[in-house]
């Protein structure tokens, strides 16, 4: 097959797609139009996020028989217009998965322990320690929503932490630590979301959701950025119900991930960033050099594996 590279992935994808006598030819500057003038010549894509996959742009894409994207969510595609396309679209999340589990517990470990605000305390000399003492994570209770590869893997990492899990996925007939929402909300002491975004899960944490947790809680935010409202969440932070939140993506990200949209600050995008009592990172969770590689794996097989 002829293959486009639009966005730049791990050489190890292209190295081993041209072994299989695949050709691989890049796209990484072209914009949306000029990838569109060519595209009709290759039969797929590979690529992050730059470009959105909507049906105006695979309308066009005659002879496309997939997208693999390097990464865990497909909201950039229109899967159900390629599906009627038969253009099949792929996705990466079991090469992430380790990576945003481990990024996930470590973000929680430094907000209750203080890691960051202490750290930046002793380097300009500031030697406190009665008000960074920490909250230990053994005897919490963690409610996990979403139990697909990413949700599993951190309940994987805190198995020796001396938590209870409690996970809920709507989309799943069995699975392990399964619980209900009901009980999430009655006993959660932190929520980690793990859930790709959709016209369901967009917003899903707002002031009603937020109200019905009958403790005040920790928010874990490592899937998507519209999947919390920010201004509810500031106001849960400010009223005492959301005690701290660990944040690898924000709402206001650009579709590509790779900038805010907002360049003047918000308030409550202010207060997000001024707050101790958050942990912030650009959208990085599922980035290590090892799951870049594994990303790269994980496509070479499901591409080779089209008829």
């Amino acid at each position: 097959m002829k293959i486009l590279f639009i966005d730049t992935v791990h050489p190890f994808l292209k190295k081993e797609l041209e072994k299989q006598n695949h050709i691989c030819e890049e796209a990484y500057d072209k914009t949306r139009e000029e990838v569109l003038a060519i595209i009709e010549n290759y039969e797929g894509i590979v690529l992050r996020s730059r470009i959105k996959m909507d049906e105006d742009f695979l309308s066009k894409c005659h002879n496309l028989k997939f997208i693999a994207r390097a990464g865990s969510g497909l909201e950039n595609i229109d899967e159900e217009y390629a599906k009627s396309k038969n253009i099949k679209c792929f996705n990466a999340a079991e090469g992430n998965r380790q990576a945003v589990a481990e990024h996930t517990l470590g973000m929680l470990l430094s907000l209750f322990n203080n890691l960051n605000r202490s750290d930046k305390e002793v380097r300009s000399g500031i030697w406190e320690r009665e008000v960074n003492t920490g909250v230990e994570l053994a005897g919490k209770t963690i409610g996990i929503i979403g139990y697909g590869n990413n949700g599993s893997a951190f309940a994987e990492v805190l198995s020796g932490f001396g938590v209870r899990i409690l996970a809920y996925d709507k989309y799943l007939e069995k699975y392990k630590y399964q619980s209900s929402m009901q009980e999430i909300f009655q006993k959660a002491d932190v929520l980690s979301l793990h859930i790709p975004l959709t016209a369901e899960t967009t917003y899903l944490v707002d002031e009603n959701f937020i109200h019905q947790f009958e403790k005040p809680i920790y928010i874990i935010n490592t899937a998507r950025g519209k999947c919390v409202h920010s201004k509810d969440l500031v106001t849960a932070m400010k009223n005492g119900k959301v005690l701290g939140a660990c944040l690898d993506v924000l709402e206001y990200e650009k579709s590509s991930f790779e900038d805010l949209e907002r360049k003047e600050l918000l308030p409550e995008l202010q207060y997000l960033f001024d707050s101790a009592k958050t942990i912030l990172s650009p959208h990085i969770a599922g980035w290590t050099h090892q799951s870049s590689q594994k990303i790269a794996e994980v496509l070479v097989q499901k591409i080779n594996s089209i008829n």
